[in-house]
């Protein structure tokens, strides 16, 4: 076992390290911890090497994962276990313990990057939970029972032989286990898009937003609706939905009576109404162009709030991002729009970013 607890590990999608690198660099420079990203290519995840211990503690005490881009997970790095003997894995996971000597963790998480290698591990993960779990009761290094308001112990399994421990804390971390939100797809929505904006309505907005927002009879509309993903999500909370695009809506939805559809040019449209409580937007479209329009529809008071993808280009996505971000809170600033901004690069997303513009006053 090596002891390096001048790390930090960030999970993310296999083919985004140098994002994640980047913007966890970019972080931490804010906030004067100084540091660096160490990755492989397509291993799902990222290494920061701070310059001291107390740097990464800090990183981690003070940076939720949900206010960042690209990590789905982060956690301390406590040390490292290269296996000699697969025979005995819990025997290392004590040794390592004993010599940092934890506070007592409410749960304890045995993971894998996302990637088809890491896949593989899934059954080795599940089969020695609760071995583990048992072990580490019994040293009292875990409480009796899962108490999520404690540190969580994590395992993170890169290989059949070695695994990376690491500690998070409970108001910081992703409550998902590989920081990923599972999502079962809804036999009736119209395209499996629907999963991007129930994962956002669920992760980025609190119980008291979606209330406040989603609520029975409050008007939205969804940009380049097609064939209505993003609509039935909306519906299946009876909002009422203006929907634009130039495509067809599915049928089961127009038949909900709630659904007003608009083939016009999604740039070009503006609600019947003169105001909506939720603005949607998922087109293929440049990020800068898309951040000008939902930028535009709040500070006109077109909509209240918004929720939106920035679609990424395949270099410099994170520096693109920041770019379309603080054009938006530029002009959100100059309206004097007191507004509470989510980017998350969300499971069920691919080659994009989810933003949510929340407003508080």
């Amino acid at each position: 076992m090596s002891v390096a607890t001048q790390s930090i590990i960030a999970y993310c999608r296999a083919g985004y390290e140098v994002d994640t690198g980047n913007e966890l660099t970019a972080i931490a420079t804010e906030r004067e911890l100084y540091g660096f990203p160490v990755f492989k290519a397509g291993e799902g995840y990222v290494r920061f090497q701070f310059h001291s211990a107390e740097d990464a503690a800090k990183f981690v005490n003070d940076v939720p994962v949900q206010e960042t881009i690209f990590p789905r997970q982060l956690f301390l790095l406590l040390g490292e276990v290269q296996l000699e003997d697969k025979s005995d894995r819990i025997g290392p996971l004590l040794d390592s313990l004993n010599e940092q000597a934890p506070d007592r963790c409410g749960t304890l998480w045995v993971e894998y990057p996302d990637t088809d290698d890491g896949k593989t591990l899934a059954k080795l993960c599940r089969k020695l939970a609760v071995p583990l779990r048992q072990a580490l009761r019994a040293k009292d290094y875990l409480s009796r029972k899962e108490q999520l308001n404690l540190p969580a112990l994590h395992l993170f399994f890169t290989s059949g032989e070695h695994y990376f421990i690491g500690l998070s804390q409970a108001k910081r971390r992703s409550p998902f286990e590989n920081g990923i939100c599972r999502l079962k797809f809804p036999p009736k929505a119209p395209s499996r898009s629907t999963l991007k904006l129930e994962e956002a309505l669920l992760t980025m907005l609190t119980a008291g937003q979606r209330e406040a927002i989603c609520r029975p009879g409050a008007r939205a509309v969804d940009l380049g609706a097609c064939p209505g993903g993003w609509t039935y999500q909306l519906v299946s909370r009876d909002m009422h939905v203006e929907a634009v695009d130039n495509g067809k809506m599915a049928d089961d939805l127009m038949a909900t009576g709630l659904v007003d559809y608009r083939a016009e040019d999604g740039f070009k449209y503006r609600p019947q109404m003169g105001h909506v409580e939720l603005l949607v937007c998922d087109m293929i479209e440049k990020p800068d162009r898309v951040a000008v329009l939902m930028a535009n529809w709040l500070t006109r008071n077109w909509a209240t709030h918004a929720i939106f993808n920035l679609k990424l280009p395949m270099k410099r996505r994170y520096e693109t991002v920041r770019t379309a971000i603080d054009a938006v809170g530029s002009q959100l600033a100059s309206a004097n729009i007191n507004a509470r901004m989510v980017i998350r690069h969300l499971y069920h997303n691919r080659d994009e970013v989810t933003v949510a513009v929340i407003r508080e006053n």
